[in-house]
């Protein structure tokens, strides 16, 4: 837990930085999924300062898309990460979830599937929803054990009104409500989980994920199974922890 959001990005950005700069010592190259929404502005802005990382050996995915919105909407996550990241860093390769061809949502995200498990995964930076979502696994979509790498999805009305809430969009009737989304076992797979939780809208998810019951009620609470995930909060989004989580300085 840290004072603020920009304490909060730029340790989770060092962090990340430094398992990626571990991985890249190990193996020639590196696959990361990145989340697109504001909670991840000050960890991404961080790691783009990071020094000493081989970013051309490095391959990027991002962990959902919208459908039913125009190629250039700057709200697409794809657009919001290409500005953010994708175009300020020499990536190898950024692999986008391409929702606006004549393909069918199914047969996107099974194309964009194959790409996902073509080699394992090593970094996810992620968030939580303000329902628990990971990526747009929502609580009425979620499955632990889900078939699917990648899948179409219809959005709950909580997801869609946090997007108004982050200011994404300007009401409620703008938010589109399907989707395409990586899945939670896809997201579980990966070797190391980076989750970035800021902010007092976040705060009842939070103590969820580290408290409630294993649940899909609260999807990201399977976060807590995984071998190697960090969770990052400011005060605000760790508000109604109970005592006894570790703080950082």
């Amino acid at each position: 837990m840290f004072p603020d959001r920009q304490a909060l990005g730029e340790t989770a950005a060092a962090e990340i930085a430094h398992r990626l700069r571990l991985i890249l010592a190990e193996q020639h190259h590196a696959r990361m999924i990145f989340a697109a929404a504001p909670s991840q502005t000050e960890t991404l802005a961080a790691l783009i300062r990071q020094p000493d990382i081989d970013w051309n050996r490095v391959t990027a995915f991002h962990m959902d898309e919208y459908l039913d919105l125009r190629p250039e909407a700057p709200e697409r996550f794809g657009n919001w990460l290409r500005t953010a990241l994708f175009d300020r860093l020499p990536f190898a390769a950024v692999h986008y979830i391409d929702t606006t061809g004549a393909e069918t949502p199914q047969a996107s995200a099974d194309r964009y599937a194959e790409l996902l498990l073509e080699d394992p995964i090593d970094i996810v930076c992620l968030g939580i929803g303000m329902n628990g979502h990971l990526a747009f696994n929502d609580p009425p979509v979620a499955d632990f054990a889900d078939p699917q790498a990648v899948k179409p999805v219809s959005l709950d009305q909580a997801c869609r009104e946090q997007q108004v809430a982050d200011g994404c969009f300007p009401a409620l009737a703008d938010v589109p409500a399907t989707a395409i989304t990586v899945t939670i076992p896809t997201l579980m797979n990966a070797a190391h989980l980076f989750c970035m939780v800021p902010g007092a809208l976040k705060a009842d998810a939070v103590r969820a994920t580290v408290q409630e019951p294993l649940t899909i009620q609260w999807p990201s609470t399977i976060l807590r199974t995984h071998p190697s995930c960090t969770i990052y909060t400011d005060v605000h989004a760790a508000a109604l922890l109970d005592q006894g989580i570790r703080t950082a300085p």
